[in-house]
Formats: C-alpha cells, sequence, structure tokens
C-alpha cells in the first residue's frame, strides 16, 4: 500500500465518498457560486490561516488551480455536497498527509448557514473511514485555534481525543495563536465502530 506513487494515484482520481445525506466529491470550478457564498465571509475565515475571497473571480481561478493539483495527485480535498439538492456547501478533508507514517491532518469549512445540522461531522466521518479502511492510516490528527469552540465540538464528536495545547504555534490574522490538538488512532476507531453496532 505504501509503496513509491500510491498516494498520488489514489488522488489523482480522488474517489467520491457517500453518507446518509451528502457526496464528498472532488471540487469543480462550478463550484464557484456556492463557494464564493461562504467563502467571502470574514467570520467563516476568522480562524483559519487564509482571507476572505474578494470577488468570485478569485474563486473561479482558486478552483481552477486546485484542477492541476487533482490531476498530479496532490490536492486531498472533497467538496461537500446535499445529497437533496446538489448544492456544495463546503468541504472536508486531508491538509496534510505524512504517508511514510501513516499519518495525516485533517480540516473542513462549512456555509454557516448550514450550521447546526451535523453536516461536517457526518462530512469528517466519512473521512475518517477511508482514511483507516482505505488507506490505511495510524494516526489521524485535526487541529484549531484555541477559541474556535465549533471546530473543537466536532474533533469530539467524531471520537477524536484531545492532546494540549501548542502554545503561540500558529499566526493567525495578525497574531501568535494558541492550537488546539485532537487525534484519533486506527484502534481507536475500529474499536468504537465495534462499540455502535447493534447486537
Amino acid at each position: 500500500m505504501f509503496r513509491s506513487g500510491w498516494l498520488a494515484n489514489l488522488f489523482r482520481k480522488i474517489p467520491d465518498l457517500t453518507t446518509d445525506r451528502l457526496i464528498l466529491r472532488k471540487l469543480k470550478v462550478t463550484d464557484a457560486p456556492d463557494m464564493y457564498e461562504y467563502s467571502k465571509d470574514p467570520d467563516v475565515t476568522k480562524y483559519l490561516l487564509w482571507d476572505p475571497h474578494p470577488n468570485i473571480e478569485h474563486t473561479r481561478n482558486y478552483l481552477d488551480y486546485l484542477q492541476d493539483r487533482y490531476r498530479d495527485g496532490k490536492y486531498y480535498d472533497w467538496a461537500v455536497v446535499l445529497k437533496s439538492t446538489g448544492k456544495m456547501i463546503g468541504t472536508c478533508g486531508f491538509s496534510a498527509l505524512y504517508p511514510e507514517h501513516r499519518y495525516a491532518e485533517v480540516g473542513y469549512v462549512l456555509n454557516p448557514a448550514f450550521r447546526g445540522q451535523g453536516y461536517v461531522g457526518e462530512a469528517l466521518a466519512a473521512v475518517l473511514e477511508f482514511a483507516f479502511r482505505r488507506m490505511q492510516l495510524n494516526r489521524v490528527e485535526a487541529k484549531c485555534v484555541e477559541e474556535n469552540v465549533s471546530s473543537e465540538r466536532v474533533m469530539q464528536k467524531v471520537g477524536m481525543q484531545f492532546e494540549g495545547v501548542a502554545r503561540s504555534a500558529m499566526f493567525v490574522k495578525g497574531e501568535f495563536r494558541n492550537i488546539k490538538i485532537y487525534s484519533i488512532l486506527r484502534d481507536e476507531y475500529f474499536q468504537s465502530k465495534q462499540k455502535s453496532k447493534p447486537f
């Protein structure tokens, strides 16, 4: 599984992931209106490393750039799409991968109009399933700025464990911020799946 080039080969044609309410698929340039709808919002990017998109053309150019990254097998993020309407409401996937250590970092962004409905947790659960079952990773972690309580709740809901705070670890929006770190290990993930199975 961990032979040279396997990661690029896997993500050159990033597979669709499905849940009860969502489809996770490759991002497309045609997603620009839906992405711009939330990426222009300063509240969405408040705790993130990137700034609000200034206009929809910026969003289109970004999505166009990602197509090359997909073709090279160097982009590991999915569009989160509602099955019921086909609307793209955010992204979820791997922000960093370290195949030699069988370890990855996950990240997610959601349109605030769809908060409070469990969509991020549902999408992240699908990505964890892919990480541990298909990719056979040993560890997946997630990070958030200390004040980002809503992001932290998502990590907790999918079974991640709090590891600690990295003090002044990232420079976000003009200041050094403390970063909370959560993780889940392969064994923990499958143990939790066993416990949740009906008898």
